[in-house]
């Protein structure tokens, strides 16, 4: 398999709620964040197992660092499988927390492709534009949902509309 022809891929993207739309917040040690994870471990596992090698992640706040950061766990277990983050604008994180901006870092450092959504700082459709370069690049879309409106529901929204495949865990 040639690694730098995204073609060969069989693609999965995620998105999900930030913090703020979890009932858990920012807490990881809550219970319900742990199951979340345990939950997204398995689905990706399974994507693995039906036969998607490449995972696209946002890496927004919440859902989307987890889900990069299981890839890269799940890949010592399957080398072969691919992540790459689809950066919204250039300077996403500028107004994270510092211990969010070294979680980010730790990830970007690991991946095996960055794309530029936009090359310009933030502004306003730039998530949105984000949203629809992840979908327009797959094949499945991992969605962590609470059923409310946003971002997340925009997403599924656009995916259902272009025939992804779309497997939803509510959180």
């Amino acid at each position: 398999m040639n690694f730098d022809n995204k073609i060969n891929y069989k693609k999965c993207c995620f998105t999900g709620h930030r913090p703020s739309g979890l009932p858990w917040g920012y807490n990881e040690q809550d219970f319900r964040y742990l199951n979340l994870k345990v939950e997204l471990i398995k689905k990706i596992k399974q994507a693995i197992e039906d036969g998607f090698n490449y995972f696209i992640s946002g890496m927004a706040l919440g859902v989307d660092i987890l889900a990069a950061e299981i890839v890269l766990n799940l890949k010592k277990e399957f080398p072969f499988i691919k992540l790459e983050l689809a950066i919204p604008c250039l300077n996403q994180f500028e107004k994270w927390k510092s211990s969010q901006k070294e979680r980010y870092n730790k990830v970007f450092k690991k991946a095996d492709f960055i794309t530029y959504v936009s090359k310009e700082n933030y502004f306003t459709n730039c998530m949105q534009l984000r949203n629809k370069y992840m979908v327009n690049n797959s094949n499945k879309i991992i969605a962590v949902f609470n059923g409310k409106n946003g971002g997340t529901k925009q997403t599924i929204d656009y995916a259902t509309e272009k025939g992804v495949e779309i497997e939803i865990i509510k959180p």
